[in-house]
């Protein structure tokens, strides 16, 4: 994908939103902050400090281009096995960037939600997400979902132990339990599924990210790092979205004929 483009902002914008659909639900794994410092001799925390402003170009980019949701995988579960030193400073730049950043969530109308194990979450970090979820929830252009000690393992194991609590309390019967009902019970229970996963640094896995949401999502592999990642790197993956024919276990008759 392309860092620069010759065409100015608002045409390739525009050329997007005549050329095909725009994903209403874009969802992306933020991954290559620690190599992206390591190619350049830096602290780890230095790649995190620009994945930081790489989220704020992209959630921007956003807004202007028409997508309704974007969730962030920001922080997993898995993660919290990482060094003590990186994870508290991960922490404190989430912290710092909930704080920094409302003002501009509430200046384009974007409002945040969480998905994931929040109580896990230190107590700071806790209270301020708390208060700028409700500083927000009356915006209306975007939704920025934020994904914080979340995997799919996770969420899905949760949902279980809901619906079987649910049974044992002879509020559900076996034969109620189908798609819509397991997705009711998932923390992405208000959002639509996603139209569009990206993962940046080339790697080729889900890393445990909305496992079940994703089953027709399209996916596109980015060798861009996170860092790197502008928002005409986005325009190009949203252009190879509008590329491809999703069928969802139809044939391209089935398609063509609807």
């Amino acid at each position: 994908m392309s860092k620069k483009s010759s065409a100015p902002d608002e045409q390739i914008k525009e050329s997007l939103k005549k050329s095909g659909e725009i994903p209403k639900h874009i969802a992306i794994i933020m991954d290559g902050n620690g190599r992206w410092a390591k190619k350049r001799g830096l602290p780890r925390v230095a790649g995190h400090k620009r994945g930081v402003d790489t989220v704020k170009e992209i959630v921007e980019a956003c807004t202007e281009i028409g997508v309704k949701y974007l969730t962030l995988y920001t922080f997993s579960t898995e993660n919290w096995k990482r060094p003590k030193d990186e994870v508290s400073t991960l922490m404190r730049l989430l912290l710092k960037s909930l704080r920094d950043r409302v003002n501009e969530l509430n200046d384009n109308n974007v409002r945040l939600t969480t998905i994931g194990n929040i109580e896990s979450l230190p107590i700071e970090v806790q209270k301020q997400l708390k208060s700028d979820i409700e500083r927000t929830k009356n915006n209306k252009k975007m939704v920025l979902n934020l994904a914080l000690s979340y995997s799919g393992r996770w969420e899905i194991l949760e949902a279980i132990k809901q619906i079987t609590d649910s049974a044992v309390e002879g509020k559900l019967k076996s034969e109620d339990i189908d798609e819509k009902l397991v997705s009711s019970f998932l923390t992405t229970k208000d959002i639509p599924d996603p139209d569009l996963v990206i993962r940046t640094s080339g790697e080729f896995r889900v890393s445990n990210f909305l496992l079940w949401q994703i089953a027709y999502s399209e996916f596109i592999i980015t060798e861009t790092l996170w860092p790197d990642f502008s928002k005409f790197d986005l325009y190009d993956a949203i252009k190879i979205f509008q590329s491809r024919e999703r069928r969802f276990g139809k044939v391209s008759e089935q398609i063509k004929k609807n």
